[in-house]
């Protein structure tokens, strides 16, 4: 934050100079940078509250006015507001320039002087010292020349309209050598800086990293501009509704911020500043505009149809007047971007097309060309042919370099306009649909290709090869996995005289992880392609197939996936071969995950990330980032998880498979920290658009979380249903290593429902699914299982048993939050059993009770402490109550936490065991022991440093 910035350069020396001591500090800032913020945040500090200060500010308007902040004792206010003040003698814009008195110079020097000569130290803060005239800068020269003891002065100034470069006060001031003198430049904001400023107007949920960094480069990093801009969205693009915003909905995105308008602030400084412009620069800086990036002297010269002579006439006027920057060594252009969007949205329309025109011969000289620029140009001087051959050049040299997203955008514009001929159109969208798989897509890419697909006058040939990729599209990125089977079904058949494509197209509904169809289904596309594949003899068709095949096989416990994956080619040069590989290693993380293979799963999250980014394959490299977030949960690594999970959902935007593991990781976090009402809108969005499409494995372990939250609320009714349905929806798929995360708690509820047999013949089901399969989470699932059998079959010591084997069976993956529920089971059954267990059991819930709480999951903590007061071995309380008094007793503490996670009274009274009338008992109490206003306030610390959460 820029405030400890200005507490170490300013506040610190400030603070720490000698009573007597002079102090200047010299506040350097460009228009917009936040100056005015500085000031404020200086008066604000606690060492100047008391201290006698005075504030210049020569406004805009010309005036001068003078504060007296905090008077010294015995004095008056020194100098009133007299008007407009003359400017500078300089090159300044004529239509600003105004003649007035000078109001400093109405009263002499010794009169301002007196007003701040006191025994004690004294503030004087001077804003915008570069508006002061000549009088003006002459009477505060010789003030700091000979300042009073202990000054303290500030001066605030742009450095771009000082009168002459480099004098602040126009004319060197001759500072006493006993002055301390502090240099403070404020420039741009970074990235970060632009980022806090936009969620704190707009919300976290509203602001993606690729809308940030747009928003950053358009406005320059310039405070004030971030500022306007960020209003000016938040005004023209509102919620639905004016709802709050939710994961997933009413984002904004880079072309937002390209079509707000530009800031009335910034439009009227620039416009203010080339007024004072003569004919041959102003056509320079118009020339600026146009080009919209940094460019040499002799392009701006060339663009403008200005001789090289006069061309640096203008740049340097130009940069006299502030109007344009040197950008780089050699390279000129605005500040600020937006600044260039000003300039270009006033000029007449035959004047721009002149200026686009000469700026294709400009950007065509450059080595190499820069052809999306050129592109922009050709476009905008009406050579259509031109354009869409640049296009074409752009989008294919992007693609090549792995820069899919600026392909996906050239091609997306290109292929919206309405002149483009068929023969083209077919071109550039193969190219698009290609990028499309790669990349992230934008609604506008399937709306584009859905069109092309059904157009009829289209090759079936082509079609279908359009009608692949957006298969593809659908399939992964958009979350639509039912459509995408359609279309992919539908290309095999229009690609049969190109049996290369129709292997990838079969490959793809080879995969098990789409809900459509039954795994018997999948393995008979695999055999076609793999068939096709072997006939084509192309290298990249068979890596894709390979993919493929590797994929299947982990997802459903194949052990020879593991020696197929190996095999995928790593170092190949042909970047598409490589793009597979790193797909079909990143669906290896994904199926070792689900497996419980999580040393595997780390080691791969090595070699996956690196082989998609040196592909460019975005949608790949964002999505295993994703899949670590799900690694993380299961192994336990629950440290700022939450945190973690929530920036990747907001960075994955509208991309809904990439954002699942996220979405799951947090409502899985949520149930367990006692967040309940967070958990069903985590878990919906995990599974993407509809139930329907969701990956099957997310949507059984989503599920999962959803019964066992109807369990824990009582509603076994819903707890039932939704194991019934969640469990026929495996059953079609037929891939029963994918039950792990969802059988326990299905056969739970279907047990307590009182239907105990069909209990019994799921877990028969899910032993037969999982058997010669290598899945390690699914066979500690089934131990928990078969535990659960035991305890509604009355067998306790035996379900105590088996409960302990599942616990080791999660501890060697490892798997602690599950391997603690498991000792929680035991524990119980033990309670359950008879007097000798009873140690055993106090021993498991002690365990179970310590790893909850290692982990933060809040509510387990609770059910397993007041499971503890309630075990038969327990030590039981002496009469009488203990005395707390103002602190807040165990059994309100636990209370309150569950409380302040957002449980309600009856939640909480089934957790602990207590009637919902002790428990509102308890809340009211902790309530007014901690000063807490509401039941949220539960969950922040209290005065003292203690919390209720």
């Amino acid at each position: 934050m820029r405030e400890r910035e200005w507490e170490a350069a300013v506040g610190e020396p400030l603070a720490s100079a000698a009573p007597d001591a002079a102090v200047l500090v010299l506040v350097d800032g460009a228009a917009g940078t936040g100056k005015t913020r500085f000031v404020k945040w200086l008066l604000a500090l606690p060492e100047f509250a008391k201290m006698p200060r005075l504030k210049v500010m020569f406004k805009a308007s010309r005036a001068v006015v003078i504060q007296e902040s905090a008077r010294p004792k015995g004095t008056t206010s020194v100098v009133p507001d007299t008007g407009p003040a003359r400017r500078p003698a300089s090159t300044r814009p004529a239509a600003l320039a105004t003649s007035a008195p000078t109001p400093l110079a109405a009263f002499s020097l010794g009169e301002l002087a007196a007003s701040l000569g006191t025994s004690a130290p004294v503030l004087l803060v001077v804003e915008d010292v570069h508006r002061a005239d000549e009088q003006d800068a002459r009477l505060l020269r010789t003030l700091l020349a000979h300042p009073p003891v202990g000054l303290r002065a500030v001066l605030t100034y742009r450095p771009e309209e000082l009168a002459h470069p480099g004098l602040v006060l126009g004319a060197p001031v001759g500072y006493p050598a006993e002055m301390v003198l502090i240099p403070l430049r404020l420039g741009p904001l970074d990235e970060d800086e632009v980022r806090r400023m936009a969620v704190e107007t707009l919300g976290e949920d509203r602001c993606p990293p690729q809308f940030i960094t747009r928003l950053y480069e358009r406005s320059g990093g310039v405070a004030q501009a971030v500022a306007d801009l960020v209003t000016e969205l938040k005004r023209s693009v509102p919620l639905p509704g004016g709802s709050p915003p939710v994961a997933g909905r009413a984002r904004l995105t880079a072309r937002h911020v390209d079509e707000a308008a530009v800031p009335v602030r910034l439009t009227e400084l620039v416009m203010g500043r080339m007024a004072a412009l003569d004919d041959q620069t102003r056509r320079l800086v118009w020339a600026a505009a146009v080009l919209d990036e940094a460019a040499t002297e002799d392009e701006l010269a060339l663009v403008a149809a200005l001789s090289t002579e006069n061309g640096r006439d203008a740049l340097t006027a130009a940069l006299s007047e502030a109007v344009l920057d040197e950008l780089r060594l050699g390279q000129y252009g605005f500040r600020v971007p937006m600044e260039a969007a000003a300039v270009y949205q006033l000029l007449p329309g035959p004047v721009r097309r002149e200026l686009h025109d000469r700026a294709v011969d400009a950007l065509a000289a450059r080595r190499p060309v820069p052809q999306a620029r050129l592109a922009r140009h050709q476009f905008a001087s009406g050579r259509t042919a031109d354009w869409l051959q640049s296009v074409e050049n752009a989008a294919r040299e992007a693609a090549e370099a792995g820069n899919h997203q600026l392909a996906i955008a050239l091609l997306e514009d290109t292929l919206a306009h309405p002149g483009i001929r068929q023969a083209n159109r077919a071109r550039l969208a193969l190219m698009l649909a290609r990028s499309a798989y790669n990349g992230l897509h934008s609604e506008q890419t399937v709306v584009v290709m859905g069109r092309l697909v059904d157009d009829p006058e289209l090759p079936a040939v082509v079609r279908g090869e359009i009608r692949l990729e957006l298969g593809l599209l659908m399939g992964n990125q958009v979350g639509r996995p039912n459509e995408g089977s359609v279309e992919l079904t539908r290309a095999v058949e229009e690609l049969n005289a190109r049996p290369a494509l129709a292997a990838r197209a079969m490959a793809a509904l080879a995969l098990p992880y789409w809900p459509a169809g039954p795994l018997v289904d999948n393995l008979a596309w695999l055999a076609r392609a793999e068939t096709a594949a072997a006939q084509s003899g192309d290298p990249v068709v068979q890596a894709a197939v390979a993919a493929n095949r590797v994929t299947t096989l982990l997802s459903v416990g194949d052990a020879n996936g593991w020696r197929e994956l190996d095999q995928l080619p790593r170092e190949s040069d042909d970047l598409r071969i490589i793009s597979h590989s790193a797909r079909g290693v990143c669906n290896a993380v994904d199926a070792a995950i689900w497996l419980g293979e999580y040393a595997r799963a780390r080691q791969l999250l090595v070699d996956g990330p690196r082989l998609a980014v040196r592909s460019g394959d975005l949608y790949v490299e964002q999505g295993i980032r994703s899949t670590a977030l799900l690694l993380d949960l299961v192994t336990g690594h629950w440290a700022d998880l939450a945190d973690r999970a929530r920036a990747h959902v907001t960075e994955a935007g509208e991309t809904p498979y990439n954002k699942g593991d996220a979405m799951l990781v947090l409502g899985m976090l949520a149930l367990a920290k006692g967040e309940w009402g967070q958990v069903g809108s985590w878990l919906t969005g995990a599974v993407g658009p509809s139930e329907e499409d969701g990956p099957v494995p997310v949507a059984a372990a989503a599920s999962g979380g959803r019964v066992r939250l109807a369990l824990a609320r009582k509603d076994l009714g819903a707890a039932a249903r939704g194991a019934a349905d969640s469990w026929a929806k495996l059953r079609a798929k037929g891939v029963w290593v994918w039950a792990a995360e969802l059988a326990p708690w299905a056969v739970e509820a279907t047990a307590r429902a009182g239907e105990p047999g069909t209990a019994r013949d799921m877990v028969g089901e899910f032993a037969a699914g999982i058997e010669n399969r290598q899945a390690p989470a699914a066979m500690a699932a089934l131990t928990w299982c078969r535990g659960l059998l035991a305890a509604f079959g009355g067998e306790f010591p035996e379900a105590a048993q088996r409960f302990r084997r599942a616990r080791i069976c999660y501890q060697a993956l490892p798997r602690p939050y599950e391997a603690a529920l498991a000792a929680e089971a035991a524990g119980r059954c033990d309670a359950l059993a008879d007097s000798s267990q009873s140690a055993a059991g106090m021993e498991d819930l002690i365990a179970a009770a310590e790893e909850f709480e290692a982990l933060g999951a809040t509510w387990d903590v609770a059910r397993v402490r007041a499971e503890l007061r309630a075990h038969p071995g327990a030590e039981r309380r002496p009469p009488g109550r203990p005395r707390y008094g103002e602190r807040l007793s165990p059994r309100e503490q636990e209370v309150a936490q569950l409380a302040g996670a957002g449980l309600s009274n009856r939640e909480i009274a089934a957790t602990l065991h207590l009637s919902p009338r002790t428990v509102e008992q308890h809340v009211a109490r902790a309530l007014k022991k901690l000063g807490a206003v509401s039941r949220h306030d539960l969950a922040l610390p209290a005065p003292d440093g203690t919390t209720g959460n």
